[in-house]
């Protein structure tokens, strides 16, 4: 089907503009800015005036297919993604089994296709011991290589020094990393539990994984990244004083060093435990309003670059455990695209720099093939989203397969109404075109 989306306000590269797209074959045909197109056989749709934006890709979702499916899978959270206006994602491997071959990798990629309504890509897991298997990675196909430099699923804390230096010197493409120092964190729970025994309040959770646990890390990733020109991508950076890490000097393009903050590090702060207790327990962990704000300056000063979720489905019975059997993250992809939008109408980010952090850049930074702009020929993975359309956060209307959202009970003032995925009309609404399914993405590496 080729569609003729006019009386848009196009949100594109740095400016808002009246005009219209028509698209053709899945790829953007023309774009018309100041007057609407001719449809040449296409179907109208006729936005009235609501915002079009390219499609979000979020780097970093864990959407737990294989072996984590009652807390989510493939299909269920692509399903949330894509009503949320996320059109591709980039997947981890701390799955069941961790994806820590090649063969691993491609059965995943292969559940993709047969899944997935948005496009996707995943990354191929880093352990201490399969280094040969990182380097078989193919760059054009596969967005990086995922080093968890803290404690995560299985076998795939990566603490050997050597192996660190091998993946830092070696791999053949982006390497993106999970920063908290572990011994800092056992040394902080050691003492935690010494003041109050195993039942751990979970106001406590950001003195165990601190932020000298996060900079500690941090800062050793950027020096090695230093060392070997690794291209080098941090993710969720939690703490203000890890931004100044990073550079806001030279264009994201040139840059072999970038780093990501995720909705909820600028959503919540540690006031919110007493609130929402273990169900906005993540890994970084939240921590103090001088961090939130300190993070949100840095994302606009470009020294964070991408805006993503780390969208980490679990149950709500898990999420009802004690402290330590609690486990770490919670829903996002459906709602950080207008959860964004909360902070543009309270006039503290305006849409294009939304759309920059959310699309062109992530876009940029993976070097992303034809998608994250709205550009002719690129492929047309559109959004259109009602800035005036209010509307609140229940169990009844949460997609995710976990059945709840971190920001339940909040009344938001903006919705996606439809998400072009390839040129598909996916989301519709409220209804789904799932018998299409999403592609994997390829990158332009040099």
């Amino acid at each position: 089907m080729n569609y003729l989306i006019k009386n848009a306000n196009i949100v594109n590269e740095g400016k808002t503009f009246s005009g219209s797209v028509l698209v053709k074959d899945g790829m953007i045909d023309r774009i018309s800015e100041g007057e609407n197109l001719q449809p040449d056989g296409a179907e109208v749709i006729d936005i009235k005036g609501k915002f079009l934006i390219p499609g979000i890709i979020d780097d970093q979702v864990h959407f737990r297919d294989p072996g984590l499916t009652h807390k989510g899978d493939i299909y269920t959270e692509s399903k949330a993604a894509v009503a949320g206006g996320v059109t591709s994602f980039m997947e981890m491997p701390n799955t069941i089994p961790n994806t820590l071959t090649q063969e691993l990798l491609e059965e995943k990629y292969k559940m993709g296709a047969e899944k997935s309504l948005a496009n996707f890509s995943f990354y191929m897991g880093a352990s201490n011991d399969n280094l040969e298997e990182i380097i078989k990675t193919n760059p054009r196909n596969v967005c990086g290589v995922k080093v968890f430099m803290g404690a995560s699923t299985g076998n795939m804390l990566v603490d050997n020094p050597t192996t660190l230096e091998g993946i830092f010197k070696n791999s053949p493409c982006l390497v993106a990393v999970h920063c908290e120092d572990e011994a800092t964190i056992k040394e902080n729970t050691e003492q935690a539990v010494a003041k109050y025994g195993r039942d751990l309040p979970i106001h406590i959770h950001p003195s165990i994984r601190s932020a000298e646990a996060c900079f500690k890390s941090s800062s050793f990733a950027v020096e090695m990244a230093k060392k070997h020109g690794t291209r080098l991508h941090v993710l969720h950076i939690s703490t203000e004083a890890e931004t100044a890490l990073f550079q806001n000097d030279i264009p994201l393009k040139d840059k072999k060093i970038t780093a990501e903050v995720c909705v909820h590090h600028l959503w919540f702060s540690a006031e919110d435990y007493a609130k929402k207790g273990t169900f906005i327990k993540w890994n970084p962990a939240i921590k103090t309003i001088g961090d939130k704000k300190g993070l949100f300056i840095a994302m606009l000063e470009n020294k964070l670059d991408v805006i993503a979720t780390d969208h980490a489905p679990h149950t709500i019975s898990e999420k009802l455990n004690t402290y330590f059997e609690a486990p770490s993250g919670g829903p996002m992809v459906q709602h950080s695209l207008v959860a964004m939008m909360e902070f543009y109408h309270r006039g503290k980010i305006t849409m294009e720099r939304i759309v920059e952090k959310m699309c062109h850049a992530p876009a940029e930074c993976f070097s992303v093939e034809k998608r994250g702009f709205v550009r002719e020929g690129y492929y047309a993975d559109l959004v259109v989203v009602d800035p005036n359309k209010s509307w609140k956060v229940l169990k009844s209307n949460v997609l995710y397969k976990c059945g709840w959202a971190p920001l339940e009970g909040v009344t938001l003032n903006s919705k996606v109404m439809k998400t072009f995925v390839n040129g598909n009309l996916v989301y519709n609404q409220g209804k789904f075109n799932d018998d299409i399914k999403g592609q994997r993405l390829l990158f332009d590496r040099n």
